[in-house]
């Protein structure tokens, strides 16, 4: 950016552009402290924009308006974006609103635009003062090589190593501190070792006195799974049939340096608590922290009477964005070792002595879960299925099967296929629907209004395909592309969508888990009106899952 003496009216009114087009509505509500925010961002971002298109004019030498022409130009693009300007302001109340009601969300009365306003001009201000100084370095930078280059190269050469030195220290040194300190945060949020909480009294439990993992080192992710989900009691006293205690076998990130090793304890484990001999077996994958779903887990275990054995490893202590971006390989090198290690083995079991085995996975781990289930695995012998909720938009397996939709099916619920190999749930759709399953049964399950599942890096200048389809039950009819826009608008969903109501954005729950977990697992001797007890049984909210405890 420029200094305060060479303040562009034109690049304000730009900016003051883009900033109107961010009070339109996206995929999830927003409230006016992160609208503020989002509005400068953008704000700061149509200033630099019209900076570089005038730079771009320049060089190709076009002609420029001066004078009276020039005022009477800036006067109408101000009247034009003034009142484009205060008839979003004035909107974005009843566009926020109606998406609320949408999403069960109360309304919102006071509009509190004034700090609304006041909270996109600091965050414009501050992003001014950022860009006027990296403005300043590179002219000090170009004055200094001026004195032994020509013009042209030292403007360019500036640029590069103002470029170069500022990788250098975020890259090179705010990042590495960045993630270790993130690492050792979430590690010591865990209590590791000398602050975990007591062992299990049950000896075969995992973690127990006969287990051949060590309690420690599960971290608090790993133990609320293990002593979590219903035992044979509940699920007896719910089924009015006999059942057995489900048998959780999670290895923590510490039982074991490489993914390998955590994988050959998961197994040797499984084998130990005669997890083969039970009628299901369940290869998750967790989220970044290590975190599984209960809502996910506590339905399968009751649906299949207990006789059912989950096995998962942690790769990482990071929560899943952050884990997405550090440590992306990690997660998909845990998820393929642990697969492979199981699978394997249990291609050695007889046939008709063997439990069916299905894969699953949450967000990210949904996303390493296919990435570990590749096509050479499902064709030599396959499982029996996949179950994955939530899957990350970079998921390149999604993506295939995504583009593989029947013409006229939309993005959001695509039809693949007759639905006898891959089929898709979401608040609204319950995978139901389709031809007879074949051998392999897949499910995904994505919410309509998840950004983490539907944004598009491509946003940026075209919009997402799913903006061209009608609006879901949960979006808005105002929403509306806009190129660079619309990218913020889906990123900042993207860190708002944890914090959506049960159904919407990427808060998935028990009551959408269970039919795709019917469809996918087949329970035997299970109705519709089990499904409907099921459901009732574990109403208990976001992320309570369906024990008693």
């Amino acid at each position: 950016m420029v200094g305060l003496k060479r303040i562009s009216i034109a690049g304000l009114l730009l900016g003051l552009l883009f900033f109107a087009a961010s009070l339109t509505p996206s995929l999830i509500p927003r409230g006016p402290l992160v609208q503020g925010v989002l509005g400068g961002l953008v704000m700061a971002l149509g200033y630099l924009t019209w900076w570089i298109l005038l730079l771009l004019w320049r060089v190709a030498a076009m002609p420029e308006f001066h004078g009276v022409a020039k005022r009477w130009l800036l006067s109408l693009l101000a009247i034009g974006t003034l009142s484009f300007f205060g008839w979003t302001l004035v909107s974005s109340l009843a566009w926020q609103n109606d998406l609320r009601v949408k999403m069960d969300m109360p309304f919102v009365d006071n509009p509190d635009l004034i700090f609304l306003t006041f909270v996109a001009l600091l965050t414009f201000a501050v992003c001014f003062a950022l860009g006027a100084l990296l403005g300043w370095l590179v002219r000090l930078v170009r004055s200094r090589l001026l004195r032994v280059m020509p013009e042209r190269r030292a403007n360019v050469l500036a640029l590069v190593v103002v470029g170069l030195a500022l990788f250098v220290v975020t890259r090179d040194g705010l990042y590495d501190q960045m993630v270790t300190g993130l690492d050792s945060s979430y590690e010591a949020a865990q209590k590791l070792f000398d602050t975990a909480s007591p062992p299990p009294e049950n000896p075969e439990l995992t973690g127990g006195a006969n287990s051949l993992i060590d309690w420690g080192a599960l971290g608090t992710p790993g133990r609320d799974f293990v002593l979590g989900g219903p035992d044979a009691e509940d699920i007896a006293a719910f089924t009015g049939k006999p059942a057995l205690d489900p048998i959780r076998i999670y290895v923590g990130r510490a039982n074991a340096k490489t993914a390998q090793e955590r994988a050959d304890l998961a197994l040797a484990e499984l084998i130990r608590t005669g997890a083969f001999e039970r009628e299901v077996l369940v290869v998750a994958s967790p989220t970044g922290t290590g975190w599984l779903d209960p809502g996910s887990h506590d339905p399968l275990e009751y649906m299949h009477h207990g006789n059912i054995a989950t096995v998962a490893a942690q790769y990482s202590y990071l929560q899943s964005p952050l884990a997405l971006i550090l440590e992306t390989d990690t997660g998909l090198d845990q998820a393929t070792a642990l697969l492979e290690t199981v699978h394997r083995y249990w291609q050695t079991l007889p046939v008709d002595a063997r439990p069916r085995l299905y894969v699953h996975g949450l967000s990210l781990g949904a996303w390493s879960s296919m990435y570990a289930t590749n096509l050479f695995r499902l064709v030599n012998d396959p499982i029996d299925g996949a179950f994955w909720a939530g899957p990350p938009f970079p998921s390149g397996f999604w993506r295939y099967v995504q583009n593989a939709r029947e013409d006229g099916s939309l993005w959001i619920m695509p039809q693949i296929g007759d639905g006898s190999f891959i089929r898709h749930a979401g608040h609204f759709d319950d995978a139901s629907e389709g031809a007879p399953w074949g051998d392999m049964r897949i499910v995904f399950l994505q919410y309509s209004s998840d950004p983490i599942v539907f944004y598009e890096p491509l946003s940026v200048w075209r919009a997402p395909p799913w903006m061209r389809d009608p609006p879901a039950p949960d979006a808005s009819t105002h929403m509306t592309f806009m190129p660079i826009v619309t990218q913020f608008q889906l990123a900042l969903d993207m860190a708002l969508s944890f914090g959506a109501p049960p159904g919407h954005g990427h808060a998935y729950y028990a009551q959408d888990y269970i039919v795709p977990w019917v469809q996918v697992s087949a329970p035997e001797d299970w109705s519709e009106d089990d499904t409907a007890r099921l459901k009732a049984h574990c109403d208990n909210g976001f992320q309570n899952g369906c024990s008693n405890d």
